[in-house]
């Protein structure tokens, strides 16, 4: 990558570079959910923090998924990278950070949201007793 005109770093970031990087994110937060799931130790509360996780996830995903391709929409294809922070010149074009930002934010979430049902299906189905049900 170089700069390119006014520091901006080159090539600019791509839709597709964007949504891989956001779901490898998501599928880094699976494992982080698992480590917090084994930390709850009562079944009840196991359950309610995964369906808590599951939803909060899907809504607020979905919200930055959304705004998050508005403002790429916005920006007329000048995404910028949050190290050309300081290329910026308008108060408008702090669009240009925010919207892949808010894309990979969203795609994470995304990607949480089903693990963290998935969990909760598992352990509500779960034998009394098993590791996976709790105390």
């Amino acid at each position: 990558m170089n700069s390119g005109e006014r520091g901006i770093t080159q090539p600019r970031l791509r839709v597709r570079d964007v949504l891989l990087r956001g779901a490898l994110y998501g599928l880094a937060s699976i494992v982080v959910l698992l480590i917090a799931m084994w930390r709850v130790g009562d079944h009840n509360d196991r359950e309610e923090s995964l369906a808590v996780v599951g939803g909060i996830a899907l809504v607020f995903g979905g919200v930055f998924v959304v705004f998050g391709a508005f403002l790429w929409a916005c920006c007329r294809g000048d995404i910028r990278r949050w190290r050309d922070f300081r290329s910026l010149t308008s108060q408008y074009e702090g669009a240009t950070i925010m919207a892949p930002t808010m894309v990979r934010c969203g795609v994470t979430a995304l990607v949480l949201a089903p693990a963290a049902m998935g969990l909760y299906g598992l352990v509500d189905e779960a034998a009394i007793g098993s590791w996976l049900y709790g105390s």
